[in-house]
């Protein structure tokens, strides 16, 4: 088995850095390449938050902030995650950085494809009950939609 290239999937959890800093390591050992993905999920303003008629859905008054703006925010904070984890996890090795705007599981596996990764490397939230069903879940969706092997690192809980 070779692994040359490695994908890392990070958002700002715990859970991610986690897994970042084992992907990482895991570079290191196999002196494999890093590629880290952050996904841009659209964000969705409630209209009624923003001041809507609730029965027209057309807005009373303008919110101040359009759907390109709440991208580019959110491009913004995904380009900070992606710095910190590159200075905090990176030292000299050198950095491949993927940016997706979509599905977080759909972008990582898009992303693992592009960057022709060996191995993708994803943090779980290890949610349980309906906040699961709720949210799904973005590393079993890789798993099993995955051409090449996905490493879930868990985080422990500090209660274990």
């Amino acid at each position: 088995m070779t692994i040359q290239k490695i994908l890392i999937g990070i958002d700002d959890s715990k859970h991610a850095e986690h897994a970042t800093e084992y992907g990482f390591d895991l570079a290191r050992k196999f002196n494999a390449a890093v590629g880290l993905v952050n996904i841009v999920e659209p964000a969705f303003i409630s209209q009624v938050s923003m001041g809507a008629d609730p029965a027209s859905g057309l807005p009373l008054q303008a919110s101040g902030i359009d759907e390109m703006e709440m991208m580019d925010m959110q491009k913004t904070i995904g380009d900070n995650i992606v710095d910190s984890a590159i200075k905090k996890f990176a030292g000299d090795m050198p950095v491949t950085h993927f940016s997706e705007y979509g599905s977080t599981a759909e972008g990582i596996i898009t992303c693992s494809k592009e960057f022709n990764a060996d191995l993708i490397v994803i943090g779980t939230h290890s949610r349980h009950g309906i906040d699961r069903l709720l949210m799904g879940s973005v590393a079993e969706h890789v798993v099993r939609h995955s051409l090449i092997p996905v490493l879930v690192v868990p985080l422990k809980s500090e209660s274990q």
